[in-house]
């Protein structure tokens, strides 16, 4: 997070009354559809981590008995999945080989199968790297299940990894404000499509939840984005003021597109620096691999409670595996935010300390891999 974006949050006690917080509220809503691509999609933020955008949308989205398909890349895929059968859904899951992502004939093999009311993707699934085909998966929808709302969750993907919410069709984003939009955490997000917000309408039965309840939550987004107070529940006053600046830093030079680029070079400079430590990422091939953080396999001889401590020792933060029996094998690294688009050298810092700390844990690297900070490119 930038020094800016810790002062705003650092603003003292504020009403969600104030003006000054009405204003950049209404921002926030406003700038929050530039981020995903959309002219028309409703903005929902409201005070929460990033599952409870899965809450909010099962919650209103799904109705007892209907069928979803989750396609399920990793941990969050399946707890996505299992969120949607806490509110009755009719779960498909179709998961991938591990570091890999679902052939999309397998998807259009499911959607021809049965009639879906959603289809789930993660745009980038934390525990792999795995990077979904979001756009592949829309245009599979739109050909043999047009009716089939488009859920991506988006936590660790939204202001990183390329999305175009209204040109490739999609329904709802999920994301949370702590990852790439450079923000503390405490804010959920998701974008809702007009198609999907008709559905919400047409509900035949009622929403069974009280706060992530969208018929409560919309006049208030409603409200405040026309610059007028209209009161449910306390927003997070600090927070919301964090993120109206880091969106302004987001959008300030050459807007989402330079961002995508900006995480592009910057992943591109990782997987070469893991390549020359001989290592592998767990995605198996670069079209799959996300842009906005890599998962690394370790050799059999260190793991990450190892590893971990060495390279906090070196001011880094990285995190070890969360998969159900990988999660001993492998490390992560987060590359998103403006340790991607700011030339402020966290990346050299994060390769530099992550050389060292690989060979003091034992691993042979050779010269040319040895504290590697491969180019800018």
């Amino acid at each position: 997070m930038s020094s800016t974006v810790l002062q705003a949050h650092s603003t003292p006690a504020t009403a969600h009354t104030d003006p000054k917080f009405v204003e950049a509220f209404g921002q926030v809503i406003e700038k929050l559809r530039t981020v995903v691509g959309t002219e028309s999609a409703q903005p929902f933020v409201i005070a929460g981590s990033g599952t409870l955008g899965w809450d909010q949308t099962a919650a209103n989205l799904i109705e007892a008995g209907e069928n979803v398909l989750v396609l399920s890349n990793g941990y969050f895929g399946e707890g996505l999945a299992d969120c949607m059968e806490t509110y009755g859904a009719q779960v498909t899951r179709l998961r991938a080989e591990t570091g890999n992502r679902q052939p999309l004939a397998e998807i259009a093999q499911a959607l021809r199968a049965k009639k879906y009311k959603a289809v789930t993707v993660s745009q980038v699934d934390t525990s792999t790297g795995v990077l979904g085909d979001v756009k592949g998966v829309c245009e599979l929808v739109q050909e043999h299940s047009p009716d089939t709302l488009v859920v991506v969750d988006g936590v660790c993907a939204t202001a990183a990894e390329r999305l175009y919410f209204d040109a490739w069709g999609v329904d709802v984003v999920i994301t949370a404000s702590q990852k790439a939009l450079g923000c503390p955490p405490g804010i959920s997000v998701v974008v809702v499509s007009q198609k999907a917000l008709g559905v919400l309408s047409a509900r035949k039965t009622p929403v069974a939840a009280y706060y992530v309840n969208w018929n409560r939550w919309l006049p208030i987004m409603r409200s405040y984005e026309d610059r007028a107070v209209k009161y449910f529940a306390t927003p997070c006053v600090q927070t919301i003021f964090a993120l109206n600046t880091s969106l302004n830093e987001l959008l300030a030079d050459g807007g989402m597109e330079s961002v995508f680029a900006a995480h592009e070079r910057t992943s591109a400079r990782v997987k070469a620096a893991v390549a020359s430590w001989g290592l592998k990422t767990v995605a198996v091939s670069p079209e799959v691999s996300a842009t906005a953080m890599t998962a690394v396999w370790l050799p059999e001889s260190i793991t990450p409670a190892e590893l971990l401590p060495r390279l906090k020792a070196r001011g880094v933060v990285a995190a070890g595996g969360i998969l159900a029996g990988y999660a001993h094998r492998y490390f992560r690294l987060g590359h998103m935010g403006i340790t991607a688009t700011q030339d402020n050298g966290y990346v050299d810092i994060m390769l530099k300390a992550a050389g060292e700390a690989l060979e003091e844990s034992g691993l042979a690297i050779g010269s040319s891999g040895r504290c590697a900070t491969p180019p800018r490119l």
